[in-house]
């Protein structure tokens, strides 16, 4: 009998099309302002209409979104980690058009921290020479790779010696390159008005209004509202396991009115990760696959790091366990604590995303989350 759903946010309750949206206008803006690397030819702009980030988005990610279904096949679920790659493997490609002349500059960079200020005296030397920006070389990079989740941002850095000939750690993740991309792409998506309460800095390039207002849900408002009512009632308790920020979580849940629905001890952010990764000794990533996000989910806010680290796992009861997700992330976290999945084919590859779940034996596949009432009522 199940006692506890755990419910992924994007792809599942809220469409992902925005954060996608956001995440290449962030890629594109990193290559092209001239607050970063600066090779767009004209003048940088910050407001774009619909076929025109569809057009970057397909420039970005490929026409199918070939890119974030790879990486998301490969179990990274993260936006910001996304962009993260796509970002520093088209830096390791412009670097490799200059690498004969530029060898020592290059080494140089790659051996300290990848700053804003670095990226800018980076574009500088790449303005003078005639490079070409091509992010169709991703797939065809990675898919010869075994690399999976935080792995492959260790791959980053053997891309780096095969195509630079520098030997470097500097991409394996969470240092000061990953922030500025964290920090751009959270200015597309809140906008200039939420930035500041989102990261804590202001704004880097002004003009952005943010999607924050226009979510999309994966299924009517009400009929959503009416599962959670359904589960509540029926004695389920229910908690949201996200890599949203709390403020892109709670603000869309209060404005739906779902926030009444749920205790907020049980619904944990990406922010709640970040803070429990700060905490850690040794730096490494706690974000899904991890368990830590659906651990903490499902034992509270108020239950210190350390415990939810110390969990023994498979947990007790975890039969009592429903986690819904869309995604491969979501299942490998779901198996670790030996908990139910539910897999839910209104993610990023829809219903293609079937036969990858049924190689990796989800519990239940569903249409939509509103089936998850039928698993409760057998």
């Amino acid at each position: 009998m199940i006692k506890t759903i755990l419910f992924d946010v994007d792809g599942v309750l809220l469409s992902e099309e925005h954060y996608f949206d956001a995440s290449a206008l962030t890629v594109w803006e990193l290559v092209t302002s001239d607050k970063y690397l600066g090779l767009a030819p004209e003048e940088y702009k910050t407001d774009y209409g619909a076929a025109e980030i569809k057009d970057i988005r397909e420039d970005v990610f490929g026409k199918n979104d070939e890119v974030l279904k790879l990486m998301k096949s490969r179990g990274l679920n993260a936006n910001w980690d996304m962009i993260y790659l796509s970002f520093s493997h088209q830096l390791i490609y412009l670097l490799s058009q200059i690498k004969e002349i530029e060898f020592e500059r290059i080494h140089t960079w790659l051996q300290e921290p990848i700053t804003r200020e670095v990226l800018i005296d980076l574009g500088r030397v790449l303005q003078t020479y005639s490079v070409n920006i091509d992010f169709n070389l991703f797939v065809a990079d990675f898919e010869h790779s075994k690399e999976t989740k935080q792995e492959l941002f260790n791959y980053l850095n053997q891309l780096a010696e095969e195509k630079l000939g520098v030997k470097t750690s500097i991409f394996s993740g969470g240092g000061a390159l990953w922030s500025v991309c964290e920090h751009t792409s959270q200015e597309w998506y809140v906008g200039d008005k939420n930035v500041q309460k989102s990261t804590g800095r202001p704004s880097v390039q002004l003009g952005k209004k943010g999607f924050l207002a226009n979510e999309t849900t994966l299924a009517a408002k009400e009929e959503i509202e009416s599962l959670f009512s359904f589960l509540n009632d029926s004695g389920v308790r229910i908690g949201i396991g996200t890599g949203r920020p709390e403020l892109e979580t709670i603000q869309p849940f209060h404005h739906l009115d779902w926030l009444k629905h749920f205790d907020i001890n049980y619904i944990v952010t990406a922010d709640d990760v970040l803070k429990a990764e700060k905490e850690l000794e040794e730096s490494r990533s706690l974000s899904k696959p991890d368990p830590f996000t659906y651990i903490m989910g499902l034992n509270g806010r108020e239950t210190s790091v350390e415990a939810c680290l110390s969990s023994s796992l498979p947990i007790e009861n975890g039969e009592e366990v429903l986690v819904v997700g869309d995604s491969l992330a979501d299942l490998l976290a779901a198996r670790q604590m030996g908990c139910q999945f539910a897999a839910v084919l209104t993610g990023l590859s829809g219903k293609d995303a079937r036969s990858d779940f049924e190689k990796h034996e989800a519990d239940y596949i569903l249409d939509s989350v509103l089936d998850v009432r039928g698993i409760i009522e057998k």
